[in-house]
């Protein structure tokens, strides 16, 4: 009986991590944008905890902050807005994988999820997501309607994983999207995402 309940147990364990693990890499689809006429830049994740503590070289961190501040200033001066999205982990499945296997990084709460000193101040609005995927909340969708955005420049990190599902997520939404490669920061390999990418017509610069 002990061992039933203790094999139950387990069981049940695994399905709630794996729970987590679907969720933190979904890429979500909502209603189409149709024809809007903006254009907004995206910075994802550049925060303490991954700038800061990441495992970036420092030669990789100078290359992409110089192009992140180029596309800051374009978009000023074009009047385009700036939104940031930072990572907080707080699913309850999602915390404990954080836990286990991020060595904590971003779980909501923590030190370091703040946006990182050379970039802080830039972005207005600031939104939370809670997933790889900037769109799953709805919060996003949202605010690029009320803004009247159809297009989106993507940068910041890491291209392999919450660069790549935002993208994905706004390509199955209609948006255009480019993504300036010097803008943005991986930490392995990134020719699986760019394939990815590429298939889903993002156009990269």
């Amino acid at each position: 009986m002990i061992g039933y309940l203790l094999g139950a147990a387990g069981l049940g364990l695994a399905l709630w991590l794996g729970d987590g693990v679907r969720r933190i890499g979904a890429v979500s689809s909502g209603d189409p944008v149709g024809q809007r006429s903006g254009t907004a830049l995206l910075l994802i994740d550049l925060q303490t905890v991954f700038w800061d503590d990441g495992p970036y070289s420092g030669a990789a961190k100078d290359e992409a902050r110089s192009a992140i501040l180029d596309e800051v200033a374009a978009a000023r001066a074009a009047g385009q807005p700036i939104i940031a999205l930072r990572q907080e982990w707080s699913i309850p499945s999602t915390r404990c994988l954080a836990r286990l296997t991020m060595k904590g990084r971003a779980i909501a709460g923590t030190p370091g999820t703040e946006i990182a000193e050379p970039f802080a101040g830039i972005a207005d609005p600031v939104l939370v997501k809670p997933v790889q995927d900037g769109f799953q909340s709805g919060e996003l969708d949202r605010l690029l309607a009320r803004l009247d955005v159809g297009k989106l420049r993507i940068v910041g990190l890491d291209l392999n994983y919450c660069v790549l599902k935002t993208a994905l997520a706004a390509r199955n939404r209609g948006y255009e999207v480019t993504i300036p490669l010097r803008a943005t920061l991986a930490a392995h390999s990134t020719d699986g995402a760019r394939k990815r990418l590429a298939a889903h017509s993002v156009r990269f610069q």
